[in-house]
């Protein structure tokens, strides 16, 4: 390759893109449009198939050092808290494929892949955003909105579920509202009573919503994610704040240790969650010398704990293909990337939404959830088509 490859976006998926391709041996210059780096949200849930990629990237230890270590997965009742199902995580995952799952503050996680990057001698412009695109046969062309201008020999979309990248690339419209909303919060452990504190991811299933809390931080804070349907105050606004008494009203009579956990943290930021449909053909990830990745690609809804995960796999799907000793035809190699993970990405994206009508069912579908999870436990909650990728 005789010229940059370009990334726009500097969150998960952009850095984890910038660290797989230059680990393959090419040039990259990565365009963040913020002014700083940081990374907005709160806890993220890592499983073996990402785990396992950050792990060959020279990453694991430490991603140890900053992530917790979950023991197990137990799925609740909200109204009275009657256990439904149990998944083993902990040494369990690590004996069953090979990588641990891990769960880690959002921030943590940017802040270990920018290191790396760095690291790496990508070239990294903050206060860059991106206001056209054009391509040659062999140049993808950038004007930036100060006027400036970039080229390079292909560009990689990471730049979000609002993508400028794809709005100009394939100009299928705008990610829209799903309909639901999640309140997120981060409390100290030792902050809490004794009876609230936790090892394990904890979910509690209701109606038209559900809860799910993690440690983070070496175990050290607690996340908490109640997403709950209603619309959205501001339709495109990650950052919003939430108040506490209005969740607890949506969530109504729960059990008496989930309705402690609601009141415990004394802020809470909302997060309106947007989404498209599940990806129909390898067109919505690559055109000519443009790719997409992560949530400009496949946006997807949280009910999998897949998205960050998804990023980091399409990112090193595109180390592999980029990498200079295998393609000199670039466009080749996007398309080659795209047939990929299309599919992959559509049945995580599919099945996403399947559990978000499960988790927030009522009547007799909650009856059969249910039922189903007291039965069957682990083995619907364990899935090694997902787990088990490589």
């Amino acid at each position: 390759m005789n010229s940059d490859i370009l990334i726009a976006g500097g969150g998960i998926g952009g850095l984890a893109a910038a660290l797989a391709i230059t680990r393959a041996g090419s040039r990259v210059r990565l365009f963040e449009q913020a002014d700083a780096w940081g990374e907005i949200g709160a806890g993220v849930q890592l499983g073996p198939n990402a785990t396992r990629l950050l792990r060959d990237w020279g990453l694991e230890k430490p991603l140890a050092e900053i992530a917790a270590f979950p023991r197990q997965l137990t799925v609740n009742r909200m109204g009275d808290g009657a256990p439904l199902a149990r998944l083993r995580l902990g040494q369990g995952m690590r004996t069953r494929y090979g990588a641990p799952y891990y769960t880690v503050h959002r921030a943590d996680l940017h802040a270990l892949l920018l290191k790396a990057v760095r690291g790496c001698g990508a070239e990294l412009q903050l206060g860059q955003r991106i206001a056209q695109i054009s391509q040659t046969s062999d140049t993808v062309h950038l004007q930036l909105a100060d006027g400036r201008a970039a080229q390079g020999s292909l560009l990689v979309g990471a730049d979000g579920v609002w993508s400028r990248v794809r709005e100009q690339v394939l100009a299928d419209g705008v990610a829209g509202p799903s309909g639901h909303l999640a309140y997120r919060a981060l409390v100290a452990q030792t902050e809490l009573p004794a009876a609230l504190r936790s090892r394990d991811v904890t979910v509690w299933l209701g109606a038209h919503a559900h809860v799910v809390a993690y440690p983070v931080r070496r175990g050290e804070w607690l996340n908490i994610v109640a997403v709950v349907e209603g619309v959205p105050p501001v339709a495109q606004d990650w950052d919003q704040p939430g108040e506490g008494a209005d969740l607890r009203a949506v969530l109504g009579q729960v059990c008496p240790g989930l309705e402690s956990l609601a009141r415990a943290p004394q802020t809470w930021r909302l997060w309106p969650l947007h989404a498209r449909a599940p990806m129909s053909g390898p067109g919505e990830m690559a055109r000519g010398r443009v790719a997409l990745l992560g949530d400009a690609a496949h946006p997807m809804l949280p009910y999998l704990a897949q998205g960050a995960a998804m990023a980091i796999e399409d990112a090193a799907e595109l180390g592999s293909v980029l990498a200079p000793e295998r393609s000199a035809d670039l466009p080749a190699a996007l398309q080659q990337y795209a047939q990929a993970r299309w599919q992959r990405c559509a049945r995580v994206q599919r099945r996403a939404r399947r559990n978000g009508v499960i988790f927030h069912a009522t009547g007799p579908l909650r009856w059969g959830r249910d039922l189903s999870l007291r039965l069957l436990g682990e083995r619907l909650l364990d899935l090694p088509w997902l787990y088990g990728h490589r």
